[in-house]
């Protein structure tokens, strides 16, 4: 009782309902691993990567945009082409990689970034007041271009100053410039001196060797949170996409075990390209059964065709994974994440051909195996074809076999486990464990009327148990309170059976 009951009266209280709303989180949040142009690296100072884009327009201003070297622009380019809207980048570089930098008096501007995209940089420094006089030493104005069309940024930097003790010390105020930092400042009172508007210089090599496993999944790079473990610095992602290499450089299937154990760590699916010489059954199969049957991974196949741009739009071949992960993220904005991003509705835009057609023989040779076909269809075109995990095989028997059902587990487990988080440390008895039986039991129930369970009533659709049975008196002197949650989940409709029967005509007796 809050109040002191001191005088004759009507008093208010507001009583809590005990009902904590639970939000399904996103479903389709895309990480991209590879090389980019330009932008943050993996291992940024700032700690800048990975950086979230909702667009290719945003991915071209910030990683410079399709790249013939980078097989991940084409990727993302993809992705955003049939229907994403939420990417996660992060960009690694090769050995041999540089960055552009441009020295005046001791001041030396560096890019913000390795790459050849660097000497594409202009900077002038003046030392006007504004007033028709000059600044005292060791104040300087810095101007910073990127000529690049396709971007032309300017950024305008008064008053700046090389004293360490300055507020507008140079050094800090450009941490906030998308283009340059100061990587060497010289000592106060000197400054730079006033230079008409300078490139920055850098190699030709600056844009890196070419990178592998060594520089994305190998074990070695999460102590330091590089290559895909970089991704730690997000929050929530839910498919992962490690495009090829470089042109002419797969990602081979022995590379993907420590992607897939992430992935199983982090609540989410790992999409896997067929390497360019897979190009028959056979080798499909076998690059299924090498990557391994994980119940957190799916298998496309085969390659994708689509015009490039930066060749006059000739038909060029591509690792299909951005182009179906877009496809996924259209499918769960429209119609839910229980729903297989597969079948008529699941076109490929933009894609102008596939590497292989297959035929339905062809098919039925790699759908009881766990191996998603893209199909060429009249009238529908190109479509995914196949909505199964690496796990899916037949002989498997495995409950992860459909990949709209592991992806809705995955979707149940996230949600559950972030709207949860409030019953650490609350009193273990019956009050708390019926508020959890009735937010748990809220959640599934908003879930059951958008149809993304089985059954006609929430009793055949869903249960939710926590009370003396899940957890005993053991448990609660442990401090273990245990809640089990079911779902029945819903399955695709893969096999259309019609069958048709001849009638008899009336016959007259």
């Amino acid at each position: 009782m809050p109040q002191a009951l001191t005088y004759p009266g009507v008093y208010i209280e507001e009583v809590a309902s005990g009902v904590r709303t639970i939000t399904g989180v996103a479903t389709s949040i895309t990480a991209f691993v590879g090389r980019a142009r330009r932008g943050p690296v993996d291992n940024d100072p700032l700690r800048l990567s990975p950086v979230r884009v909702h667009s290719f327009a945003e991915y071209q201003r910030v990683f410079g945009g399709v790249w013939n070297q980078s097989p991940m622009s084409f990727a993302v380019s993809q992705f955003f082409q049939n229907g994403g809207s939420d990417a996660l980048i992060v960009r690694v570089v090769g050995t041999n990689a540089a960055t552009a930098t441009l020295t005046n008096n001791g001041l030396t501007l560096s890019a913000t970034s390795p790459g050849t995209w660097g000497r594409l940089i202009e900077a002038t420094i003046t030392d006007d007041d504004g007033a028709g006089g000059t600044l005292p030493a060791p104040l300087f104005n810095l101007i910073v271009r990127d000529t690049d069309p396709a971007n032309d940024v300017r950024e305008v930097y008064f008053g700046l100053s090389t004293d360490a003790t300055h507020a507008r010390h140079v050094q800090r105020v450009l941490l906030g410039s998308s283009l340059v930092r100061a990587t060497a400042v010289p000592a106060a009172p000197n400054r730079p001196n006033p230079a008409a508007a300078t490139l920055l210089a850098v190699a030709d090599t600056a844009d890196g060797d070419p990178v592998g496993p060594t520089r994305i999944t190998d074990v070695a790079l999460e102590a330091t949170q590089q290559g895909i473990y970089a991704l730690e610095r997000a929050d929530l992602f839910n498919i992962l996409v490690i495009p090829p290499y470089a042109p002419d450089k797969d990602v081979a299937a022995a590379d993907l075990g420590p992607a897939l154990a992430y992935c199983r760590r982090r609540r989410a699916i790992l999409l896997v390209d067929p390497p360019a010489e897979v190009d028959t059954i056979a080798e499909a199969i076998q690059h299924a059964n090498d990557v391994g049957r994980d119940s957190n991974a799916a298998f496309f196949f085969p390659r994708v065709r689509a015009p490039n741009p930066l060749r006059e739009n000739r038909l060029d071949t591509f690792a299909p994974s951005g182009a179906v992960a877009g496809v996924m993220a259209r499918t769960d904005a429209t119609r839910g994440v229980w729903k297989s991003a597969a079948g008529t509705e699941a076109t490929l835009t933009g894609v102008s051909a596939l590497a292989l057609k297959l035929t339905d023989p062809q098919n039925g040779e790699l759908n009881p195996l766990g191996v998603n076909c893209l199909r060429d269809f009249p009238v529908y075109g190109r479509v995914v074809w196949g909505s199964r995990t690496l796990a899916g095989a037949d002989a498997l028997t495995s409950e992860w076999k459909y990949l709209a059902v592991r992806r809705m587990a995955l979707f149940l487990e996230e949600s559950l486990y972030r709207g949860t988080q409030w019953v650490v440390f609350e009193p273990n008895d019956e009050p708390l464990w019926a508020q959890i039986r009735l937010n748990i039991g809220a959640f599934l129930q908003g879930l059951f009327r958008q149809g993304a369970f089985q059954g006609s009533t929430p009793k055949e659709a869903y249960f939710v148990k926590c009370d003396r049975e899940t957890t005993t008196q053991a448990d609660i002197n442990l401090g273990i309170v245990n809640i089990i949650v079911g779902f029945a989940p819903l399955k695709p409709a893969e096999f259309v059976v019609i069958k048709l029967q001849q009638i008899a005509g009336d016959i007259p007796t």
